[in-house]
């Protein structure tokens, strides 16, 4: 990709903040003077918006309870309910070990307890809203996401192997290699979700209730567009393309007969009927895992403004693309908006204000989050 506008820099985004291993998500709590850091091995920080940085409190540690821990295992994601000034609600996706010979993920509902911004996450309230049985340890998804209309959204890896030899991708009867979407409102124990009645497969004729797409490898990352309210995913590649694809109800976005744009299974004269390819790609010469990001809606970088961003783990360089360009599947010429690469990145938030943060790091590389700033 080559450099050009919109432009754009990285600093710090909380200065004096100890290195948090492995941040993985990063929220702010709307009317409360409080983001909350989540790293991978299962805590959640708070830390002021307005500082000091210096001294992140534990509102939450899923250690040594329910947490599996290790290379692409561990806590991936975290999203307060829209309604959370009201209830209090915050869920988190996390990779589970049952007993010794198996591995699931779950998705769970935490109520909070306390006061203002002082408050915590009640361990003892956690609510299993979906446990989702997982062959191997990679390829577990992760992404979670509000949609503006109050539904729940996941995005759930193949569950590993390498080329999909359970052959999930495309098998619409299992949630592996999907984005789902259910309504969480009113959860109970008994009843922890329930299937909306305009989910694409919602008879459960041609695929199971809750899939909203199919045909995903691993879609670490999902994102809502505020203005347009599309939705937004990066999946990871497998050998040969790293993709983004803007994501349309019961649509096969061809997974493992395809990787990106190219054939995979069969790696010739693969039939594309029915497949939706990505938006955008490259390839590994870019990188080796796109992270996926926000269509930049805040107010301190105009330029950015309607652009896609996103980055790569490797490389840590960070890209923009021109969101209603590749929305319509036009040309688009990416913008390449920082070489230096902040180390590998692992995620990248959004803030109430829309303003985004890259949140890096690695076992043996210093751990930080980034502001994304004007040049």
């Amino acid at each position: 990709p080559r450099t050009g506008p919109p432009a754009a820099s990285i600093e710090s985004a909380f200065p004096g903040l100890p290195a948090l291993k492995l941040p993985v998500d990063l929220v702010e709590v709307p009317g409360h003077n409080l983001f909350l850091i989540a790293v991978q091995d299962g805590v959640v920080y708070a830390v002021p918006r307005s500082g000091p940085y210096d001294s992140p409190r534990i509102v939450h540690d899923q250690r040594g309870r329910t947490l599996r821990y290790g290379y692409e295992e561990g806590f991936f994601s975290l999203v307060l309910d829209p309604d959370f000034d009201r209830n209090g609600y915050v869920y988190a996706y996390y990779s589970h070990q049952p007993a010794p010979d198996e591995r699931t993920t779950r998705l769970v509902r935490f109520e909070t307890t306390g006061q203002g911004d002082s408050f915590t996450l009640d361990g003892s309230s956690e609510l299993i809203i979906l446990e989702v049985p997982q062959p191997e340890w990679p390829h577990n998804g992760g992404a979670l996401a509000f949609g503006p209309d109050g539904m729940l959204y996941l995005g759930l890896g193949d569950g590993g192997g390498d080329g999909d030899p359970r052959a999930h991708g495309q098998n619409a009867q299992t949630l592996l290699g999907t984005i789902i979407r259910i309504d969480v409102r009113g959860a109970t124990a008994g009843a922890p979700y329930r299937i909306p009645p305009d989910n694409p497969f919602v008879d459960g004729e041609h695929g199971l209730p809750e899939i909203w797409v199919y045909g995903m490898r691993n879609p670490w990352r999902v994102s809502f567009d505020p203005e347009t309210g599309l939705l937004w995913a990066a999946d990871v590649g497998h050998y040969a393309r790293e993709e983004i694809d803007v994501i349309h109800p019961g649509a096969n976005y061809g997974w493992s007969v395809m990787e990106g744009s190219l054939c995979f299974l069969p790696p010739e004269g693969c039939d594309r009927t029915g497949l939706t390819l990505p938006v955008w790609e490259y390839g590994r010469s870019d990188g080796c895992a796109i992270i996926g990001g926000h269509v930049y809606r805040g107010d301190q970088i105009p330029s950015l403004r309607g652009w896609y961003v996103f980055s790569d783990y490797c490389t840590g360089r960070i890209w923009a693309i021109h969101a209603a360009t590749a929305a319509a599947r036009e040309f688009v010429e990416p913008v390449l908006l920082w070489e230096g690469g902040p180390g590998f990145v692992l995620s990248i938030a959004r803030d109430t204000s829309g303003e985004l943060y890259l949140l890096s790091g690695d076992e043996d590389f210093p751990d930080r989050i980034y502001r994304i700033v004007p040049p």
